[in-house]
């Protein structure tokens, strides 16, 4: 039975404007997203099967591309449009952090960092610049490693925060493990990144580790 037979109140797109996308299932959000079915299945039963075949939403959102074309339903231009729909996603946190002062506005902060950094298969160090109302002035990736370390050369943190006239940063990096805790080698360079900015007096407000699903704060473990 097509989508367009069902009772009103179940197809996902009239469910999403009357209840809003949250009360929609990862298939019926995915049905929006594909348009159409394929022959014989609807685009709910695709979702559905996409979901089994990826194991996750998220799995399907991180696919590169060959792997996410090769699945039966999607193809290059789903990709592309996957891709900017992120990116459209990815500059609306951006915009909301750089309005509001971080500070007030952990959630949103802690959200941006994670859809940058937490699908990199490498571990990425990344620092959030701040004015003198720890609003953002930038956001850089500044050290790119490998699958378990990244190199921090605190020399150049200082001068990327002295190019943009920073007053404060916050700190932030990727462990593609997974597992957010911070290591020996992650307080150690924290430190020596604390002391040099202290030096032209930046202030490091936080050091943020993404992991899967998971988020450690340095200022809430009391590593700062």
């Amino acid at each position: 039975m097509a989508i367009t037979d069902w009772p009103q109140q179940e197809r996902p797109r009239e469910k999403l404007l009357e209840k809003g996308p949250a009360a929609l299932s990862d298939a019926e959000l995915l049905a929006i997203f594909l348009r159409t079915g394929v022959r014989g299945k609807t685009a709910v039963d695709l979702g559905r099967l996409l979901l089994q075949e990826f194991g996750s939403l998220r799995n399907i959102v991180a696919a590169d591309r060959k792997r996410f074309c090769q699945s039966h339903g999607l193809g290059i231009a789903k990709y592309v449009q996957l891709q900017g729909i992120l990116e459209i996603a990815r500059r609306y946190l951006q915009e909301t952090i750089e309005r509001d002062n971080v500070l007030t506005n952990p959630f949103e902060t802690r959200h941006f960092l994670t859809a940058r950094l937490r699908n990199y298969e490498r571990e990425v160090f990344a620092c959030l610049f701040l004015d003198n109302a720890h609003r953002v002035i930038r956001y850089e990736e500044l050290f790119h490693g490998t699958i378990n370390c990244t190199t921090v050369h605190p020399r150049e943190v200082v001068k990327r925060a002295l190019n943009y006239n920073a007053a404060a940063v916050i700190f932030a990096h990727n462990h593609p493990s997974g597992v957010a805790e911070p290591s020996a080698a992650d307080q150690y360079i924290t430190q020596q990144l604390k002391q040099a900015l202290h030096i032209i007096d930046v202030r490091v407000l936080d050091h943020i580790i993404i992991g899967d699903g998971q988020i450690t704060s340095f200022i809430e473990r009391g590593l700062l």
